[in-house]
């Protein structure tokens, strides 16, 4: 502590390293009633995205986009999973308005340069939204919050990217009263479609889903162990695995 009254400079990076704590003291979870109409016109059962069908319904996504940034988690009263679902809406419904306010493009990652801000070192790092007053990324609220905060893997099945790899975005909204049986859904189709990973009894393909954050999903034991619980193929032990190409086309 002394250390850091002689410089001061120290306790303000220590402080801008750090997350920031979202939250509202006395907050109701929102409906996300808004989300769910607009995915239900705008998504594909496949998970294709129709960002045109957005732009002209961009009205009652910045309507829906406005209630979650005046209405983030009151930590003391809102349970993890009311949390949880918010949390996943948030990251999807930002990801949406981010291709919609810079469509038409090829990829999301081709927004990062276009954007020309200095400081970030790519698109997710970029600071474009509010909760609760607090200015947010992409990055912040999946790594700082959805992976920090709740020991729940199945949400890299549940967040989209806006790419052709990645698991494809529900066409309805996460709602706390179904959020298991969502995960759960979500899961299943991800880990068994043939389009994101070859499943064999002994010989792997897999997306780079799970290599990349293959810490969350070994919490509980082995990659393949994680697998078994959704695959319909019964995949041994032993199975050699590896990794295919991502696809970062954007999912339209």
């Amino acid at each position: 502590m002394k250390l850091l009254l002689r410089f001061p400079f120290l306790i303000l990076l220590l402080f801008s390293c750090q997350s920031p704590v979202v939250g509202m003291d006395g907050s109701t979870p929102p409906s996300h009633q808004l989300w769910n109409e607009l995915l239900k016109s705008n998504v594909k059962s496949n998970g294709q995205v129709d960002y045109k069908g957005f732009i002209r319904e961009k009205p009652k996504l910045e309507k829906y986009l406005k209630l979650l940034s005046e209405n983030a988690p009151d930590r003391k009263t809102w349970s993890k999973n009311q949390q949880l679902a918010y949390w996943i809406n948030v990251y999807n419904a930002f990801t949406v308005k981010l291709i919609v306010d810079n469509y038409p493009t090829k990829s999301i990652r081709d927004l990062g340069p276009s954007l020309k801000i200095p400081l970030i070192k790519d698109v997710w790092h970029y600071k474009f939204f509010k909760i609760a007053g607090v200015e947010m990324s992409l990055d912040e609220v999946e790594h700082s919050i959805l992976r920090k905060e709740f020991e729940e893997p199945r949400i890299h099945f549940a967040i989209n990217c806006a790419s052709v790899s990645c698991p494809p975005l529900l066409n309805e909204a996460f709602v706390v009263d179904r959020l298991e049986e969502q995960l759960t859904r979500v899961a299943t189709a991800f880990v068994n479609d043939p389009t994101r990973n070859n499943l064999g009894v002994t010989r792997l393909q897999l997306s780079p889903i799970f290599s990349w954050f293959k810490g969350d999903f070994i919490k509980k034991g082995t990659l393949i162990d994680f697998l078994n619980k959704y695959s319909k193929v019964k995949i041994s032990p032993s199975a050699s695995i590896s990794f295919l190409e991502y696809n970062w086309k954007l999912n339209e």
